[in-house]
């Protein structure tokens, strides 16, 4: 049986390090020689879920900032709890990426609040509809063909050529909204969780929701941070995002995600925006 194409290939581990070469799968939109925003979450997600895991626990909240540029040689991850606790706990990852000398560089960092769950499903309150129609219902399409600015190149290269998105309403300003999933494992001979899917994708939201065009426009975004009020089950991620610009150079995209039975957090995005002129 033939091996899918991963985004990742493992190295092992050294100490508390756990080092991975990225595929040309990973590759962003934005140069050859960077990963794209989404494998990276993906990664650094990853090892938060899998960090002292306890069935007991659930992440609400991850924020991802990325510290400079995620190159394409060997990624180093190092995962830790800042703020222990029952109920409540603090938990990081740091993604280093390996220089010519030998050393490595941070270039993001991810921090997930941990907390204990309950029962409260007689409050239960979702304010936001489901996301239609199903994405076995919209016709597929090369990458992210169609998508608002992406078109060419820019919808088929590195990572967003291996995505599988459906199209389910291409109006900017109320909010594009897509279907995606990633049709390669996060790391090779691993099974890739539904919720390591999830935030895999999740970088995209700020193209889905882009007014701007590749050509004219940069619009890179410093930061992904998701919260959610349940935890995401199955293959696919909705995301229904739009893109704000204000006049001085930045802005941000807010997402509001969803899996196949309905809502299940929000992103934001912080934007720096540039012309290319």
């Amino acid at each position: 049986m033939t091996e899918l194409p991963a985004y990742y290939l493992p190295l092992g581990r050294t100490g508390d390090h756990e080092h991975f070469m990225p595929t040309e799968h990973t590759v962003s939109v934005w140069g050859d020689d960077l990963q794209h925003g989404g494998p990276p979450i993906g990664l650094l997600a990853r090892s938060l879920l899998r960090h002292q895991p306890d069935p007991a626990h659930a992440f609400t909240r991850v924020t991802v900032d990325i510290l400079g540029a995620i190159g394409m040689a060997e990624n180093r991850i190092h995962t830790t709890v800042l703020r222990p606790g029952k109920q409540i706990s603090l938990v990081q990852s740091e993604l280093s990426v390996r220089q010519v000398d030998g050393t490595y560089r941070t270039a993001a960092r991810a921090q997930g609040w941990r907390m204990a769950t309950a029962e409260t499903s007689e409050v239960v309150h979702l304010p936001t509809p489901p996301l239609t129609p199903a994405p076995d219902e919209i016709e597929a399409a090369p990458g992210m063909t169609g998508i608002g600015p992406l078109v060419g190149e820019w919808a088929t290269k590195g990572f967003v050529g291996t995505l599988d998105c459906r199209i389910a309403s291409s109006d900017p300003e109320v909010g594009r909204e897509v279907w995606v999933r990633p049709n390669f494992p996060l790391v090779a001979g691993e099974q890739t969780t539904d919720i390591e899917k999830f935030f895999t994708v999740l970088d995209i939201a700020n193209g889905i929701g882009s007014t701007l065009a590749f050509s004219e426009w940069t619009f890179m975004n410093t930061d992904t941070t998701v919260h959610l009020h349940r935890q995401p089950v199955g293959e696919w991620t909705g995301i229904k995002a739009r893109m704000t610009v204000g006049p001085q150079g930045y802005g941000l995209t807010g997402a509001e995600l969803f899996d196949g039975s309905g809502a299940v957090g929000r992103s934001a995005q912080t934007l720096l925006i540039r012309s290319v002129g």
